[in-house]
Formats: C-alpha cells, structure tokens, sequence
C-alpha cells in the first residue's frame, strides 16, 4: 500500500497500546457526512477499546433494547463521531424515534436500525432528526427500494460469509447509495468487500479478554527475562 506523505504521528505514552484497524480499509472510498469523511468504524460497545482506537468512528448497536443511559455513557468517553443503534426488531416505533432524537442530542452522528425495522419506524424517525438514518441489510432479499423510501440515508451490510455477495448485489442496483459492510477477519475479505462496492467498513476488534490475555503473556514473558537476567549476575558475582 502507498505509504501517506505529509502526515506527522504523535502517540503519547501512556496511548501507545491501542487497537488498530486494518491499513487496507483506507483504500475504501469512505462516506462523506456533514463534510467528514468515514472509512473505517470500529464496532464496540466496550468503553475501554472506545477510548482507545484509531477508527474513525464508532458503530455502537448492541442485542438489547437501545437505552439512553448505554448511548450517553458511550457518547461520554468516545474521542471519535458516535452511530448509535436505536432500534430494529425488538424496539421500534415512537421509543426508536425518542432514543433516535436522543442520541443527536448527544452528539451522535447518525442512527441505525436493524434490520426487522417496520417501514413506518423509519418514516417516524425521519421526521425529528437531522442526522442520516442506517440500515442494517442482512440479506440481497431486502427491499431495500422501501427503505430508501422511507428516509434510510445509509446501507450497513451484514451477512456474515455472504456479506460481499449482497453488497455486489445492491450496488448492481443501486450504484449511488453509500454502504458501510463488515469487512471480515483478513486483508484479503476486506479488500474483496471494498472491490464489491463497500464505500466504508466496519471492524470487529479482539474482546477485552483477548487483548488482555496478550498482554499478560508478555507480562510474563518479561519476568522470565528478568528472572533470568538476576540469575546470570549472581553466577558472576
């Protein structure tokens, strides 16, 4: 990949452990919201890896119902845009609208719905706030004409190992709308969904049991070291 000119890195001490999304993400062409361009969003609601990653923003949608205190307490840390999730099959209609309402109130950048959201959800949210409303697409059987209708600003593709697939298939139809996909777990499915016409993609970071777990294997690694290094000066002393 073409390494970026004229751009100085600073990191802190203390921010030198982080999470960092794939490089390859930046090939994708990115959205463009309110004068802001996204390519990469992290996918998380773990306020720890929210406060220390280098996406560009932050998809926040969860399997419970969405609740005001969980978007104001992700809002609260987040040192990058917030899409907050509000809805979809469990909650719907004037609650999605008022959490939706919500979450632009606290600075969130847009909302997203799951994909059993009713066509009327969308249509009711359109209506009180200001910020682009996202789909999430499960499927190439979506009607995803009805949902463009409807006030949906943004497709989130998420089909597992058919997501390429679906994207292929609605940019066939749909050759102007933005679509934000999961890129997958390599290089390689990432720039396979880029290539199907992902303008952004979202990134699953390791858990935080996972990123802990490497850190305390190095943790040990060093007292062995160190174990090792008394051991050598007390054969020479």
């Amino acid at each position: 990949m073409e390494e970026k000119k004229g751009s100085p890195s600073i990191t802190t001490d203390l921010r030198k452990h982080y999470v960092t999304v794939p490089e390859i993400i930046d090939t994708a062409s990115g959205i463009i919201i309110n004068g802001k361009r996204f390519r990469s969003l992290i996918f998380t609601t773990d306020i720890a890896i929210i406060m220390n990653n280098d996406a560009d923003a932050v998809i926040a949608v969860y399997p419970f119902s969405p609740h005001p205190a969980i978007i104001q307490g992700i809002t609260n840390v987040a040192s990058m845009p917030v899409l907050a999730g509000v809805g979809g099959g469990i909650t719907n209609g004037h609650r999605s609208a008022n959490i939706a309402l919500f979450a632009e109130a606290h600075g969130c950048i847009g909302v997203v719905l799951n994909s059993p959201t009713p066509t009327e959800t969308y249509q009711e949210i359109d209506q009180v706030v200001d910020i682009p409303i996202i789909s999430t697409i499960v499927s190439e059987f979506s009607d995803i004409q009805a949902k463009l209708d409807a006030g949906v600003d943004i497709l989130n593709v998420s089909g597992a190992a058919r997501t390429t697939h679906i994207v292929r298939e609605i940019r066939k139809k749909f050759p102007k709308v933005p679509i934000i996909a999961t890129g997958g777990p390599t290089d390689e499915s990432i720039k396979a969904t880029i290539a199907a016409g992902a303008n952004a993609i979202t990134y699953t970071p390791p858990s935080n049991g996972e990123l802990f777990s490497e850190l305390m294997k190095k943790y040990r690694g060093q007292e062995e070291m160190n174990y090792e290094q008394r051991q050598e000066l007390e054969e020479t002393e």
